[in-house]
């Protein structure tokens, strides 16, 4: 084989003729700086045309097009061909999810969890939330605790990757309660006693093993290892009475002698 070459080996699945997965190889040029993604379309478009996957933005933003690369949970798009080792790359749909066709697989009970974990500001002041007229106070401190989890973009590669989800389908996994623990840490939420109710069941935090696989694996650098024993720790201090939730942050008032600045235009009004 050439050495500006690469063999593509991917997992093949289609429901409707294979009983089985199977693997397919494909040899395709390596220019420098071709990502797995865009290795992918070239083989679409030239071998193989009802190859499926998913992707999006192609920047490692939207978190579409997670998959098994060389073994390891990843982002198609964010991993280049030339930083995997040997010439020979191996793709497949995520593990721990069924296969809907080739490399796509079915992300729905992953999503119904993380739904089933409102994950969302819950407060008591409805009408405020529905039509709001200001910014809720929060501090650059009270950011911190929350902010790192903020950056998950539910691609999947950290359920993919934990030892936990793959053998117990009742354990809600890490991306789900990652995000219980990032709205449970944020100062203008006050729905912790709301999602308890998730969160002590056989779907909560308590058959996590702490083997952090989806840390290391996370294309954004989140570490919901780390949120799932902050998530353990709230809930025993909790069960403890020795913590408390505080008030969620009040609306931020306008400083006094503030002036609006002259040809500045009014906000759009919201849209339904």
């Amino acid at each position: 084989m050439a050495d500006n070459e690469v063999v593509f080996r991917i997992r093949r699945f289609d429901p409707t003729t294979d009983a089985e997965p199977h693997w397919e190889d494909y040899r395709i040029p390596n220019p420098p700086g071709m990502t797995v993604l865009e290795g992918l379309k070239r083989i679409k478009e030239t071998l193989s045309p009802s190859l499926s996957w998913r992707s999006s933005c192609r920047m490692g933003v939207c978190g579409s097009c997670g998959m098994f690369i060389n073994g390891r949970p990843g982002l198609a798009c964010n991993t280049q061909v030339s930083e995997l080792e040997g010439s020979l790359v191996t793709v497949a749909a995520l593990p721990n999810f069924n296969i809907i066709k080739d490399l796509v697989p079915d992300l729905a009970p992953m999503f119904e969890t993380h739904a089933a974990m409102q994950p969302y500001l819950l407060r008591e002041d409805a009408a405020e939330q529905q039509n709001p007229t200001g910014e809720y106070w929060q501090t650059p401190h009270q950011l911190e605790h929350y902010l790192e989890f903020s950056y998950c973009i539910k691609c999947g590669c950290c359920m993919a990757a934990c030892p936990t989800y793959a053998t117990d389908p009742l354990y809600a996994g890490p991306m789900p309660l990652g995000q219980a623990h990032r709205y449970n840490s944020d100062s203008r939420d006050g729905g912790f006693a709301v999602r308890k109710a998730v969160l002590s069941g056989e779907r909560g935090p308590w058959r996590c093993h702490f083997a952090g696989e989806c840390s290391r694996v996370c294309p954004k650098g989140v570490d919901p290892a780390r949120a799932i024993q902050l998530l353990k720790r709230q809930l025993v201090f909790d069960y403890l009475r020795l913590w408390k939730q505080p008030c969620p942050a009040k609306l931020a008032e306008t400083p006094a002698g503030t002036k609006r600045r002259e040809g500045i235009p009014d906000a759009p009004p919201r849209s339904l």
